[in-house]
């Protein structure tokens, strides 16, 4: 179950918001079937959250034992347990309205079922908020979720690449071409990280002959146009940097008999005339 997790708290949200939006509908006298569908979503809803409560349990133990990840893993469980307990209380609610059929208490009951709904809805909003911030603040299950361990490497990467633009945009430098270094020897086949590997050299080490060597050694497939225009594109600033600017307009130019739609490729050689 832990795995579609994800796959059933979208299922809760949607199910409770349309039903507790249904049955404050069904307040008013028409349309007659929103009484009914308010019911059914609510309890679909509800055996949504239960499922969601124990996949979550079955998920948090890898994403627990992330360093710093302990706490919000607890808050986003307590927040989904209140999301339970509210909306199980208002099923009761709907029970005794049922109970109330042809009592005209039974609309006292439907309006106490919606209000505790909308506070139920404020748990979904929160448990839903804590798990955003949990994948997205903590990658709490990024790369782990299928037991693929390219998986994992893609999140390495990508953790890599993150803190590698942080780095660049505090002014550390050198602390951004050692992290994009250790990129570039982790994947030494993948040719987008190479061509950020280049970059880095030509941007942080300000080594353009460094960064020429290692876009030589990239293998771009021509099939792919952007990966094209990007390596042309790098290739024409590491030589422009090391004082060929004709060679680098030949490269820009090249390009652009190819791919001669390409504004960028058209703004690249006019700075280069």
């Amino acid at each position: 179950m832990a795995a579609y997790h994800p796959q059933i708290v979208h299922f809760v949200i949607a199910l409770l918001a349309v039903g507790v939006i249904f049955r404050a509908v069904s307040l008013i006298p028409y349309p007659a079937l929103a009484g009914p569908s308010a019911l059914v979503l609510i309890v679909l809803g509800t055996g949504a959250a239960a499922l969601a409560v124990n996949s979550g349990d079955a998920a948090h133990g890898a994403v627990e034992r992330i360093p710093g990840a302990r706490v919000a893993v607890e808050e986003h469980e307590e927040w989904g347990r209140r999301t339970l307990t509210v909306f199980m209380g208002v099923i009761a609610i709907e029970a005794v309205g049922l109970m109330l059929f042809k009592s005209p208490r039974r609309r006292h009951a439907y309006l106490a079922s919606t209000i505790v709904g909308l506070v139920g809805l404020v748990c979904v909003y929160q448990a839903a908020a804590h798990g955003g911030r949990l994948v997205y603040s903590y990658a709490g299950g990024v790369g782990i979720r299928s037991g693929d361990p390219a998986d994992v490497e893609r999140l390495l990467l990508a953790g890599l690449y993150q803190q590698a633009q942080v780095e660049r945009q505090a002014g550390r430098r050198a602390q951004a071409a050692a992290l994009v270094a250790q990129a570039a020897e982790r994947f030494p086949n993948n040719p987008d990280v190479q061509l950020a590997a280049a970059q880095s050299l030509l941007v942080d080490r300000q080594d353009p002959d460094a960064a020429l060597a290692t876009l030589k050694e990239i293998t771009v497939p021509r099939e792919d146009r952007g990966l094209r225009i990007e390596h042309g594109l790098l290739t024409a600033d590491a030589l422009e940097a090391a004082g060929q600017r004709e060679g680098a307009a030949a490269v820009v130019q090249g390009l652009l008999t190819d791919f001669p739609g390409e504004p960028r490729l058209a703004q690249r050689l006019a700075t280069l005339k």
